[in-house]
C-alpha cells in the first residue's frame, strides 16, 4: 500500500479512532501506554503519535516531538495537546524516513504503530539511526501469537484490516529490534502473546 494510499484512510479513520480503540486499550492494551511512557527519558521523539492518545502519561520533564503519517490525526493530537496544556512539537511525517538528524533523541517511542506501517524494517531501522548512542526504543504492539489456533484467527483477521488501514495483526517486531542492533532490557509477551511490551537500547 502506498503512504499516499495509507495517508487517505487514516484521514478518514481518524474521527473514530479514539472511541474504536478504547475498548482495545481497556481490556487488550491496559497499562500499556504508561508502561511505556513512564520509561521516557529527555528529548523523546514518538512514531505515529495518532490522536496524541499517551500524551497524558509522560513525565512532564521530557520534551516530546511527535510525528505520523496523517494530517487528521495530528489536528487531534494538537486538540489534545492544547486541553492538557502539553507543548508538542507535531509533524506530518513518514515512520520509513524520518526527517530527522542522525542520533537527535534520547528515547524513541512507538505505541500500535509498526502493525501499520508498509516496512517495519525499515522504520525501525530509521528509529535506531536517530537515537543518540545509549538511546531507549519503547515499543507496545498487538503481535501474531505463539498459539496456532489464535494465530489462525489473526490471519483471517489480517486479511480485513490490511485492506482497510494497512493494519497487520501476526506481525512480531522483536527480531527485527534485536538485527537493527538494540540491545533488549525489558520484554513482556501478555494477553496469550497477542500483545507485546518492549525497551531496547542503542548501543553507546
Amino acid at each position: 500500500m502506498t503512504a499516499d494510499r495509507l495517508r487517505a484512510q487514516w484521514d478518514r479513520y481518524a474521527p473514530r479512532y479514539d472511541g474504536q480503540i478504547a475498548f482495545c486499550d481497556r481490556v487488550m492494551f491496559a497499562g500499556g501506554r504508561e508502561w511505556v511512557c513512564s520509561r521516557a527519558r529527555g528529548s523523546v521523539l514518538e512514531v505515529a503519535v495518532g490522536t496524541g492518545l499517551n500524551l497524558p502519561f509522560y513525565p512532564d520533564s521530557v520534551q516530546l516531538t511527535g510525528i505520523d503519517l496523517s494530517p487528521a490525526m495530528l489536528a487531534l493530537a494538537r486538540a489534545r495537546a492544547a486541553e492538557l496544556g502539553r507543548t508538542v512539537d507535531l509533524r506530518v511525517g513518514d515512520a520509513q524516513a524520518l526527517p530527522f538528524g542522525g542520533a537527535s533523541f534520547d528515547t524513541v517511542v512507538c505505541t500500535l504503530g509498526l502493525c501499520g506501517v508498509p516496512d517495519e524494517r525499515a522504520a525501525i531501522a530509521e528509529m535506531y539511526r536517530v537515537l543518540r548512542p545509549g538511546g531507549t526504543l519503547l515499543l507496545l504492539d498487538h503481535v501474531g501469537s505463539q498459539h496456532r489456533l489464535i494465530h489462525f484467527g489473526q490471519r483471517l483477521l489480517e486479511k480485513l484490516t490490511v485492506r482497510m488501514i494497512g493494519d497487520y495483526q501476526t506481525r512480531r517486531p522483536l527480531p527485527l529490534v534485536e538485527q537493527a542492533g538494540f540491545v533488549i532490557e525489558e520484554q513482556e509477551r501478555l494477553k496469550a502473546g497477542t500483545v507485546e511490551r518492549v525497551a531496547a537500547v542503542k548501543p553507546g
